[in-house]
Parts: C-alpha cells; sequence; structure tokens
C-alpha cells in the first residue's frame, strides 16, 4: 500500500476501535499547564505536527500567547511552540472579531477545547470556533447581526521581534501576506507566507494602530463569517497552486472529525489499566503533547521542501520536518515518538539527518519556514533511533556535518563539556554502528578525554558549592544536578568514587531534596539507581515526583525564595510546578515514560531501565501496522510500597532491570512481580 493509502487505513481503524471502546480523547484534558507561569502550554486547535495552533492570545500573555487566567485578549492567533521559555515564539495572523479590539474577553465558561477543536464565547456576542489541519487554520466567527460583522487583521503579531510584515487584497475573498519573525530568544528568523480566504467578501481599510479592518458588506451575508488561512512553505508559487475551490471542499465539521480520527490513532497506540481517573488524564494529555512537533512542512505536492539554507530541495517518497528543540527533546520526546509513532519515525529522522546537508546550526537559522529552537544532541537522537531499527537514508551522508558539528563544540563551562563529551561518545557509537572502526575509536578516546578533565575536578568532591544555581558558570542547574549530567560515562564515575558510595551520593540527592523536577539538566537522575546496584530505589522515587506532594528547592533559573511545596504534575491549569515549562513535549514525555515504567536513561544506547510502572497496565500497539503488542503489567501488587521482587519478559526473569528497544519492539509481557 502506499503512504496515503496506509494512513487512511489506521484512521479508519481507529475511529472504529473508537467507537466500540470510546474514545481516548475523553481522557486529554487541554487546560492543564495553561495558567501562569506552570507548564507554558496552550489549548489551541491543532493536528499531530501541524505548524497550526489556533488559540486566543492572552492580554498581558504567557509565553505560548494564551493564559488560562487571563480572559482579555488581544486576537485570535494561528501559530505557537509548547513552553519553550524566553517571549515564546509564532503568534502570527491575529484576528479580533471587533470593531474597536479594546476590552474583549473570553467567557470562560464557555470555553472548551479537545484535541483538534476549540471554541468560546465572547463579551461582544461573538462566538468563536476553530479546527485546522498541517497547513490552514480554520476559524468561524459569529457575530450577533451582520452589522457587527468586522475582523481587524495585525499582520504585524508576533511574540518576538517582527522584521517585516505585509498583507494585501488579491480578490474580494482573498489576501495574501508575509512575515519575517525573531525565533525563540531572538536567534534565527522564520519565515511565514500565507493567504486569508474568507467565506463572504470583505473590503480593506487600516485603522489608526497599524491593524486592518475587514469589513463585510455583501447583502447576502447572515452572521457567520468564516476564515481559513494557508501557510506556505516558502517555495515559489506554492500558495499560486492551491485553488480556492481546494480551500473550501471541505466544511467545517469534516475537519473537525479529521483532526480528532489522526490524534484517535496516534493516542491509542498506548490503553492505560488502573491508576486514577486524574492519572489516566495526565497521562493521555502528556502523550497528546508529546506529538505537536516537528511539523511536517513538505510543500503542498509531497515533493520539495525549504532547507535552512533557504533553497529548494527534493523529499522524493517522504516528508521533511522541521521545528526542533532538541536540547531537552532529545532525552525523552524523541525516543518516545520512535517507539510509538512508527509511521512518522523514518521521515523525522531522515529530517533531522539531512539539517547536516543544508546548514545545521546548534540554533535556529535566519532562513527557517517555521518557528524553531535548537538542534544540539542530534546525533545522539540519531543514533538511538537507527539503533531501534529507524530508516535514515541519509545517515552516512549526513556524517560529515556531524564531524563538523563535535568539531566546533564549545568547552568554556563544565556543564558545555559534559555535554560535549556526550556527543562526542555519540558520534564514536555511530560510527561504529556505519562500520569506521577507526573513527569510533577516535571519537570515543576525544569524548573520555573531556569527561575525564571535567568531572574529576568539578563535579567529584562534593562540598557547599554543589547546591548553588548556575554555580562556577553552569548554565541552568547545581553542580548535584549537573555531576549526573553524562550518564554514559556512570562506569568511570564509579571507578574514581565507588559503586556504593556513589550509590549514597545518589540517595541523598533525593533525601535532601536537590533534584530539580522544574528543570531538564537531571531529569534523567530518578533513573540511574539501577546500574549503582538499587534499582528498587528508581520505583519509589519516580512514584513519588509523579504521584506525590513534595519538596520543591529549585525553579527554572534559581532556587525558589521559599520552597515550593505540592505535586510536579496535576490535573489543572496550575499543572506543573512554578515556572516548569513544558519544553516542547520534553517533560509531557517524561511524564510518559515515568507512568509506563520505562526510560531511555542514555539517549543512544536504545535500552530502557524498568521500574514499575504508575498503572497496573500498560499495553502499546507498535508497529506501522499496530499489530506487535507489548503489555506491561504488575502481579501482586496491593500498595505503593510494596517490594518488588523480579521482572520477567516473557516468563523469563531479567538479570538486569533493563531491556533494549530492539527487543522489546518484538512484542511481549512484561511482568513485575511483588
Amino acid at each position: 500500500m502506499t503512504r496515503a493509502i496506509c494512513i487512511a487505513f489506521f484512521l479508519c481503524l481507529s475511529s472504529v476501535v473508537g467507537a466500540q471502546q470510546g474514545s481516548v480523547l475523553d481522557k486529554v484534558n487541554l487546560y492543564i499547564g495553561t495558567a501562569d507561569d506552570y507548564g507554558q502550554m496552550a489549548p489551541g486547535a491543532t493536528v499531530p505536527y501541524s505548524q497550526i495552533q489556533v488559540c486566543p492570545d492572552s492580554k498581558p500573555r504567557q509565553h505560548p500567547g494564551y493564559d488560562y487566567e487571563v480572559p482579555s485578549i488581544s486576537g485570535f492567533s494561528i501559530n505557537r511552540l509548547s513552553g519553550v521559555g524566553g517571549s515564546g515564539c509564532g503568534g502570527n495572523v491575529s484576528l479580533m472579531p471587533d470593531a474597536s479590539g479594546e476590552d474583549v474577553r473570553l467567557l470562560k465558561e464557555t470555553e472548551q477545547a479537545t484535541p483538534g477543536y476549540y471554541s468560546v464565547q465572547l463579551n461582544n456576542g461573538v462566538s468563536f470556533a476553530a479546527t485546522a489541519d498541517h497547513r490552514m487554520a480554520v476559524e468561524r466567527f459569529s457575530f450577533p447581526d451582520a452589522s457587527k460583522a468586522v475582523l481587524l487583521l495585525n499582520p504585524r503579531s508576533a511574540f518576538d521581534k517582527v522584521f517585516a510584515a505585509r498583507f494585501g487584497q488579491r480578490s474580494p475573498t482573498m489576501g495574501q501576506g508575509f512575515a519575517e519573525c525573531a525565533n525563540t530568544c531572538g536567534r534565527g528568523r522564520y519565515h511565514l507566507h500565507y493567504r486569508l480566504y474568507t467565506s463572504t467578501p470583505f473590503a480593506l481599510d487600516t485603522i489608526a494602530d497599524g491593524r486592518l479592518r475587514l469589513k463585510f458588506t455583501d447583502s447576502g451575508f447572515k452572521s457567520q463569517i468564516e476564515v481559513r488561512i494557508v501557510v506556505s512553505t516558502g517555495l515559489a508559487d506554492e500558495l499560486d497552486r492551491m485553488t480556492e475551490q481546494a480551500v473550501w471542499q471541505t466544511d467545517f465539521q469534516t475537519m473537525v472529525e479529521r483532526a480528532r480520527l489522526q490524534w484517535e490513532r496516534l493516542l491509542s497506540a498506548v490503553e492505560v489499566e488502573g491508576g486514577t481517573q486524574d492519572q489516566q488524564t495526565l497521562f493521555y494529555t502528556s502523550l497528546y503533547r508529546t506529538f505537536h512537533s516537528p511539523f511536517q512542512v513538505t510543500d503542498g505536492l509531497m515533493t520539495h521542501y525549504l532547507g535552512t539554507d533557504g533553497k529548494t530541495h527534493e523529499a522524493k517518497d517522504w516528508t521533511y520536518y522541521s521545528s526542533w528543540s532538541l536540547w531537552d527533546t532529545y532525552r525523552t520526546k524523541f525516543p518516545l515518538i520512535t517507539l510509538i509513532d512508527d509511521v512518522h519515525s523514518s521521515d523525522i529522522m531522515q529530517s533531522l539527518a539531512q539539517l547536516y546537508l543544508t546548514g545545521k546550526k546548534d540554533w535556529s537559522t535566519d532562513k527557517e519556514c517555521v518557528p524553531t529552537v535548537r538542534t544540539e544532541h542530534a546525533i545522539a537522537t540519531l543514533l538511538d533511533a537507527y539503533r531501534q531499527d529507524i530508516s535514515i537514508p541519509s545517515l552516512r551522508d549526513a556524517y560529515p556535518g556531524m564531524v563538523a558539528e563535535v568539531e566546533r563544540l564549545s568547552l568554556k563551562s563544565p556543564d558545555q563539556c559534559l555535554e560535549a563529551s556526550g556527543d562526542f561518545w555519540a558520534l564514536g557509537q555511530l560510527a561504529g554502528e556505519l562500520g569506521m572502526s577507526d573513527e569510533a575509536a577516535r571519537w570515543t578516546k576525544r569524548g573520555e578525554a573531556i569527561f575525564d578533565s571535567i568531572w574529576p575536578r568539578e563535579f567529584q568532591h562534593i562540598d557547599d558549592t554543589f547546591t548553588k544555581m548556575k554555580g562556577n558558570g553552569l548554565y541552568q542547574g547545581t553542580r548535584w544536578q549537573y555531576r549526573w549530567g553524562a550518564p554514559m560515562y556512570l562506569p568511570r564515575m564509579m571507578d574514581l568514587v565507588g559503586k556504593r558510595t556513589l550509590g549514597e551520593q545518589l540517595q541523598t540527592f533525593f533525601r535532601e531534596e536537590l533534584y530539580n523536577q522544574g528543570n531538564e539538566p537531571d531529569i534523567h537522575v530518578p533513573f540511574l539507581f539501577g546500574r549503582l546496584g538499587m534499582p528498587k530505589a528508581t520505583g519509589a522515587v519516580v512514584r513519588s515526583l509523579t504521584t506525590e506532594r513534595i519538596t520543591h528547592r529549585y525553579g527554572g533559573n534559581d532556587a525558589y525564595p521559599t520552597p515550593f511545596v505540592g505535586c510536579a504534575f496535576v490535573n489543572q491549569p496550575r499543572g506543573y510546578c512554578p515556572e516548569m515549562d513544558e519544553d516542547d513535549g520534553a517533560m509531557s514525555a517524561w511524564y510518559v515514560f515515568a507512568s509506563m515504567g520505562m526510560y531511555p536513561l542514555v539517549v543512544g544506547e536504545a535500552v530502557y531501565e524498568l521500574f514499575p510502572p504508575l498503572f497496573d497496565k500498560v499495553t502499546l500497539h507498535l508497529g506501522a501496522d499496530r499489530q506487535t503488542t507489548v503489555v506491561v503489567r504488575t502481579q501482586g501488587r496491593t500498595s505503593g510500597q510494596q517490594p518488588l521482587k523480579r521482572v520477567t519478559w516473557n516468563g523469563k526473569r531479567l538479570r538486569s532491570h533493563s531491556i533494549s528497544v530492539h527487543e522489546l519492539k518484538k512484542g511481549g509481557e512484561l511482568v513485575f512481580h511483588f
């Protein structure tokens, strides 16, 4: 079957399963983590891997535009990234259904958000609803009467600096625009080309604050206006190839259903049984947010894409993706995607490899076609996928670019040295996989030398400075947190400190509340216990982090003035710890792994550390056809405090509390015996 037929088949299959068993989408709460600075997420209408996410922008706004606790809005924009920090990214093509655009508020009791759909009523009497696909935002405005039908368009709306913007009317029902904006943290630029179509003719004029007014005067107009905003990847004449008939060929409700089917297929790959209702909601909401990016950005003909070098490249028989936040997502999100989503994983990894052929930089370039952030640690991400048997046709061609990347790594601070040692390790491992034994030895030796030059000096001997955030030039963490930052070198740490002593220090780390769930440098640390001979400790620590009120001493950038006491993950708008951003799916995927009882400790090994799952039973439906089944379950557990006796895989006791992803993907039953 062709890819299109395969995807259509699985969407239909998912709809049948959903009809028989009830929709898993009912367990998704899009408002988790959307209030104030407790997650930096938004409940906008989107589909998997889409650059479109239609959502109101609060006034004043949070990083992703939306703040659940702020009813006043500046308009409805079409794009955003989830929890990336800085000032956010996106917020383009804002529309306001009001003649003045002042004091427009959401009537919060009317707000509805489900995967693929968002709606709300406004205090000015207008009702708003939205859905989306990969390239089009669909917005429906219902006015109290036709005389009040006006939309204010802000061509310069954005969450960061706007370098250029324009919009002009091309026909009675269509206008075309462009925006060039700063990417996250002001690093690099993205270029947005779009056309705006309306269901009824409009007249265009400019008002005092630079916004454009769309006034609808057609005598046949009743009270509802539908706007469809089609975005392009920036390729020449791409927007011209889409006819107005094609834009309107699918009605609003059908698009909503298509969006739901796409989400249904992805989320139904995992079934959980047991736990509380809130825990199941947290799980499926986190799983949902894992698949927001990267974005599908191959052109409308699915044949070409715009590279980071600003040139057009061919994508024959595959789909190109962009928008990366690899600094944190490489740890959790991409290992989860390669486990669960075989249909898209190869193209995603092929796209990542292609960056090395089109001008990859650690941060965004100035020629991006969508909002994006950072791409370091791509080598480990590709290595991990390759060891899971994910097809990456350009991997060998990308190798010279990887060499160039590691040779320019900064070694100015202790954390940079630790991260670089891991990148050299990954390159050595990948060279070995590609049959380059000399290269493998070269880069492995280089990684070990960097680690040996920094860890004994900066992290081996614990003193009073270890609890200070950003001490000695560290970026966003303490020396306690960063000392565990290169888990591939754990054997070398044990040689220096002693296995037993290192294990005792790890216990001290958690006992004295030195771990920081609110930021990412140490999110892998709870899963180190197994390799230090204390595998049973992992389950207790992870269960506490996912379910209990605990004391959090640190936020995103510093210690809290007063420690925060509470759960790190809760089913409510203030869903995370204060300042704990979601980081484009990194923390969501962490919660999913932590709940399923497996975690990719060393990205690139393609091995999971094992510990009791949060739920009684987790069933994974893997492979492109979803025919491979993995069951993870507990046996004999009656409380969360029971000691774990053993772990079996397909009836045989595992010698260690770990399993290769390759073995797991063969299918079988993983049982935790109590």
